[in-house]
């Protein structure tokens, strides 16, 4: 009995690439673990958006994930016509940096969702970069020259891709790659080009490719799929399909052992900026806090104050968080400098550092709260500091990180806009041809966003149709599988992430569709596993009315009040407030 050889599947384009991948990260990962591959890839076509999501999912199936992205690079500027596409990989921390450099110098030339890359990008950064270039078709002698000139350039880094098509030629084709991979100084190495994790997902992924280009199934014609085979398949397979080319499927898994890089190299590093000369993170905070102390109580701390704040300022120290509390505080200083209002939310009140560096304006001492709720080293969380400003001025605070990190150091984390249950049914409807007037009734008369929503029969029949009609059966069960799928980037409502060093070496910055803003490609899941700590710097009305209450109290009553010496116990507002309950016939309790 012949031992079948180990296979890596290395090209795989997961729903981050949208409108083209038919499965989640996760998925794709647990089928590859249960299909034995030694090693399998999310190359998402221009974007590392979907590898953390990946990364989370491998090491829960028990799958080595290679860390990688299908790169297109066009003509030139003015000439989007694609010349090259290849798969980078990086072997190790220093070379994915470089990739993802490489990506936001494209997303950054480009409007939001694009990607503008040309041929001469590639060799300012494929240093460490295993590349895997994908062949045209048909092939030509231009593509072989620039096959040639990478391979000269990379020896031995450069790979030439092959998958089978199912036209019936593909005996001959492979011939073809082969000869021109020893023409040219680069080897073959199998892939089999997924888009998504098993075949049954043919069909969605033909939705998509309509959805992309603005047509429907029916009328999509040669841009469709010819069939379904471009799911993820066993070794064994695999090695049959490229029997007359053993050494293409050995070589996959070869790049997959010289490719050792893991998304947890990533270290998060703080900015030195807050840190002043002479000082440590620590030592700065532990003098701004006990200053703070100092401004908040008196001369004489309560002893119960003092306590708990050697407690929060030792742990904050273990966990080495003293040079994040040193930007949150450096924020809030110029806000408090520009006379913009400002209170931090959520478990941050919990906090009496906090509370002495004026980010929350709640003396926890007062109201015993908990600060492990807030940070805590069993749960192993990153603190996340949420800071309300008054929503006219936020946009100078938003300004403020840009000008004093620079772009290249600080971005707004990606929030994921994935489809929903109207969403989806209209998406699909009118991909599968379905009527305006259909589609509408079936998108205003579903009640929840789930898949059981969409694919409630009773409803459907409730409004006149028919859900076992085969068509309205098809676009019923596809918009199901279509709820969750991600939609496109968004910016985040104010979630900063801030870098010591360039944050494009970390993740992909792209523009965002507002003026002057950037936008990395992860959200706050992502930097979550990552352990990436970000800022949320959140526009709030509330807060705007109140500054305009306490500067009316200022110009009429002479009172100077801020949040936190408002008078927590006033009779006179109780007072108030029982008497418009009373009035409106209900009891204040």
């Amino acid at each position: 009995m012949v031992d079948t050889p180990a296979y890596a599947e290395l090209a795989v384009a997961s729903n981050f690439s949208f409108l083209e991948g038919a499965s989640h990260p996760e998925e794709l990962m647990v089928s590859a673990a249960a299909l034995g591959l030694a090693a399998v890839a999310i190359t998402d076509r221009n974007s590392l958006a979907g590898v953390v999501r990946a990364h989370v999912a491998a090491d829960k199936a028990g799958i080595r994930l290679l860390v990688g992205a299908r790169l297109d690079f066009s003509a030139g500027e003015g000439d989007e016509t694609i010349v090259l596409s290849l798969l980078a990989f990086p072997e190790d921390r220093a070379a994915y940096g470089r990739l993802s450099r490489l990506i936001t110098l494209g997303r950054r030339r480009a409007p939001k969702g694009a990607c503008h890359l040309y041929p001469g990008d590639l060799a300012a950064h494929d240093a460490g970069l295993l590349l895997v270039v994908l062949p045209p078709d048909p092939l030509d002698e231009a593509f072989a020259d620039r096959l040639a000139a990478i391979a000269r350039r990379r020896r031995g880094d450069c790979y030439l891709a092959a998958w089978h098509r199912y036209r019936g030629d593909d005996a001959a084709r492979l011939a073809r790659l082969a000869a021109l991979a020893e023409r040219c100084g680069a080897p073959l190495v199998a892939c089999n080009d997924v888009r998504y994790h098993v075949a049954g997902r043919r069909a969605l992924g033909d939705v998509l490719t309509a959805i992309r280009h603005r047509t429907t199934v029916a009328e999509a014609g040669w841009r469709l799929a010819a069939n379904a085979e471009r799911h993820l398949k066993p070794a064994a397979e695999m090695a049959r399909l490229f029997a007359a080319h053993p050494d293409a499927i050995r070589r996959s898994v070869d790049i997959a052992a010289r490719c050792r890089f893991r998304l947890d190299e990533l270290s998060y590093d703080y900015p030195s900026e807050p840190v002043p000369a002479g000082e440590t993170a620590q030592s700065a905070l532990q003098r701004l806090t006990w200053a703070g102390a100092e401004m908040r109580y008196g001369a004489e701390v309560p002893e119960r104050v003092q306590a708990t704040l050697a407690h929060e300022l030792q742990l904050i120290g273990e966990l080495d968080y003293a040079p994040y509390f040193l930007t949150v505080h450096d924020l809030v200083r110029f806000a408090k400098g520009r006379g913009i209002l400002c209170q931090g939310r959520g478990s941050d009140a919990n906090s009496a550092v906090c509370y002495c560096l004026e980010i929350t304006a709640v003396d926890p001492s007062r109201l015993d709260l908990l600060f492990e709720r807030f940070i805590s080293a069993e749960r192993g969380e990153p603190p996340d500091i949420d800071i309300d400003f008054a929503h006219e001025r936020r946009e100078e605070v938003i300004q403020y990180v840009y000008e004093k990190y620079g772009r290249d150091r600080a971005g707004l984390a990606a929030t994921v806009i994935s489809y929903r249950g109207r969403s989806a049914i209209r998406e699909v409807g009118k991909a599968m041809g379905l009527s305006e007037d259909v589609v509408g009734a079936l998108a205003r008369n579903l009640w929840g966003r789930g898949r059981e929503a969409v694919e409630e029969s009773e409803r459907v029949r409730e409004l006149g149709l028919d859900p076992d009609e085969p068509v309205l059966a098809m676009t019923l069960r596809l918009a199901g599988e279509l709820i969750g799928f991600p939609r496109h980037l968004s910016q985040h409502v104010g979630g900063f992430v801030i870098t010591a060093g360039p944050l494009s070496e970390v993740v992909p910055v792209e523009n965002a569709a507002m003026e002057d803003r950037t936008v990395i490609e992860w959200d706050k899941d992502d930097l979550d596993a990552l352990g990436i700590l970000k800022i949320d710097l959140l526009g709030l009305g509330m807060l705007t009315c109140i500054d305009k209450g306490l500067a009316l109290l200022r110009r009429h009553h002479d009172l100077d009040l801020d949040l936190a010496r408002v008078p927590a116990e006033d009779p006179a507002v109780y007072d108030m407030l029982c008497a418009d309950f009373g009035s409106s016939g209900r009891r204040f309790q």
